[in-house]
């Protein structure tokens, strides 16, 4: 089945936006990569804790803490969190200053050690996935989720999305615009179906020249409860 043109995503993105002018509006760009170079794995360790401990939580609570979070963890330098014992880890994860899941606390670790692994290789994180064949991006969500720690689903793509790798979501909406038109069937996740979700994204962006953010922004906003002055 053919893939509907990006045209005409974004022209039903406009007339639901109420122009051309108010869509673009809206629409935010990912960094260069030139700007993606320049992140410091200890802000990569810093955004996949984030995302980890907001999965299945209270985003509001994780951001008030996070202060306390950047500072019980030595805002997150990389080469420190990896010396810490087992014994300093969980004593870590029952102050009440943090959230105390021992689990997820665990994660810290295990990302680091997964982020000083490919900066060994690479030089840095930030240049492995600045230099990621974007036409492969849920290679490396499922990268992240192989080798790290609790970043599946979601949580990777959206910590990436945060940090500004240029990365489409599957979003509620992006799941039902797919779903609905019969693109795919079954589960969302499987490969059969976040491969052709990635050719789509892959066929659009031939198409109009725009970033997966934009893309991805725009098929959000062309479908769904998305009208006039909603932001998504």
């Amino acid at each position: 089945m053919a893939i509907e043109k990006y045209a005409a995503i974004y022209q039903r993105a406009a007339k639901r936006k109420g122009s051309e002018a108010m869509l673009e509006s809206l629409l935010s760009a990912p960094l260069s990569k030139a700007d993606i170079i320049e992140i410091g794995d200890d802000r990569f360790l810093a955004e996949f804790t984030k995302k980890v401990f907001q999965s299945g939580f209270v985003w509001r609570v994780v951001r008030q803490k996070w202060p306390d979070f950047e500072e019980m963890f030595w805002n997150f330098d990389v080469d420190k969190i990896l010396l810490m014992p087992d014994e300093m880890l969980e004593k870590k994860a029952t102050d009440p200053k943090i959230i105390r899941n021992l689990t997820k606390v665990r994660t810290i670790r295990d990302n680091a050690m997964m982020i000083k692994d490919i900066a060994r290789e690479h030089g840095s994180f930030a240049s492995f996935v600045a230099n990621w064949n974007s036409a492969d991006i849920i290679g490396l969500w499922e990268f992240l989720k192989k080798h790290g720690a609790r970043l599946g689903g979601n949580t990777g793509p959206y910590a990436l999305r945060f940090l500004g790798v240029d990365t489409f979501l599957i979003s509620r909406d992006t799941e039902g615009y797919f779903v609905q038109h019969k693109y795919i069937s079954g589960s969302v996740r499987s490969k059969r179906s976040l491969t052709t979700i990635q050719s789509a994204f892959n066929d659009w962006q031939q198409q109009s020249g725009r970033s997966f953010q934009e893309l991805s922004q725009l098929l959000a906003y062309s479908v769904g409860d998305n009208h006039v002055g909603i932001r998504t």
